[in-house]
């Protein structure tokens, strides 16, 4: 008899990360479910990947509600937006996933006895005091200040995430993600890759927060979804940070970006916005001892693959738009 496929539902599957794992998992043998209500995901994240038959998609807002009939063997939790400019236009929506949403991403995997892993994030250090980040630190967080919509919701995840663990001996694991970039950010994003790539491919100015001195660790898509991975599959409760903790200013990314496109755009600052972190960069030993994860792929190698994907993908947006039929209207 056929050893049954592993079947792992990925909330959140249609966003940047989470269509990178669905990707993942479906190479690596698994039957993937995809959920997401398209809040901040993209339909065009995972249109390469409907019609198979290892590939099920879901669309709902699991704040709202969670069921996926037959076996699962684990739940991964992507759901939530992610970017500044996201969680700042959707606070409540922010929130509702982290508290409700993981609540019913928790109840799911305890019904199918499966594993879950909260995508945590970096921010749960706030501006922090301590350098580099390690999981033992507890932050430096503003509960009230204008980032801790997502900030206070993935601290509240990570809580309810113990406690399930705890009280109901639910197989759990907390990932903290540093700075992650790669193919399939939205220009429009806000997060500072995809805003300097856009900047400079159109000739306009880079906009820098501050001076330009703040120091952010950037992390390929493909080491994290690696390193997502190894998580899954290993027997470790966390939390564990997953970053790359070579530390660049954001003025040197800047100058990186305008490099690699070969652009004389200008660089613009402005005031720095309240609560943005000076440092960040993760402690990585616990990934390395525990997961035998460490990042491969460096900044400049990462913008360069991003930089491609982009130009590609807005040659291909522009071969659409011609091929759509005028209207009639100007």
């Amino acid at each position: 008899m056929a050893t049954p496929r592993r079947r792992v539902v990925i909330l959140g599957g249609a966003g940047f990360i989470g269509s990178h794992l669905c990707d993942h998992f479906l190479a690596q043998g698994s039957v993937v479910v995809c959920v997401d209500n398209y809040l901040t995901g993209a339909a065009r994240n995972i249109a390469h990947l409907l019609g198979r038959p290892d590939f099920e998609h879901i669309e709902t807002d699991i704040s709202e509600g969670l069921a996926v009939e037959g076996d699962v063997d684990a739940v991964l939790h992507f759901a939530s937006p992610a970017s500044p400019a996201d969680y700042r236009r959707f606070p409540i929506e922010t929130l509702r996933a982290g508290s409700l949403g993981t609540f019913n991403a928790l109840a799911l995997s305890q019904a199918k006895n499966a594993r879950f892993v909260l995508a945590s994030t970096s921010e749960v250090y706030g501006d922090p005091q301590v350098h580099p980040q390690a999981e033992a630190y507890w932050g430096n967080v503003n509960p009230v200040g204008p980032r801790s919509c997502y900030d206070e919701a993935k601290r509240f995840a990570e809580a309810l995430t113990w406690s399930y663990a705890r009280q109901h001996q639910l197989s759990t694991c907390i990932i903290r993600i540093f700075n992650t970039f790669g193919p399939r950010m939205r220009a429009g994003d806000g997060r500072v890759i995809p805003n300097f790539i856009d900047q400079a491919l159109s000739d306009r100015p880079l906009t820098i927060a501050g001076d330009g001195t703040q120091t952010r660790s950037f992390c390929y898509v493909d080491d994290l979804v690696d390193g997502v991975s190894k998580a899954t599959a290993a027997d470790i409760a966390g939390p564990v940070n997953l970053g790359n903790p070579v530390e660049h200013t954001v003025r040197e990314l800047a100058d990186l970006v305008r490099a690699q496109i070969v652009s004389d755009a200008a660089i613009a600052y402005y005031p720095l916005p309240q609560d943005d972190p000076q440092i960040r960069c993760p402690d990585i030993s616990r990934a390395r001892r525990q997961l035998g994860w460490s990042p491969a792929v460096t900044l400049a190698e990462g913008l360069r693959r991003t930089i491609e994907w982009t130009l590609t993908a807005e040659d291909s947006v522009q071969r659409e738009s011609q091929q759509v039929p005028s209207s009639g209207r100007h």
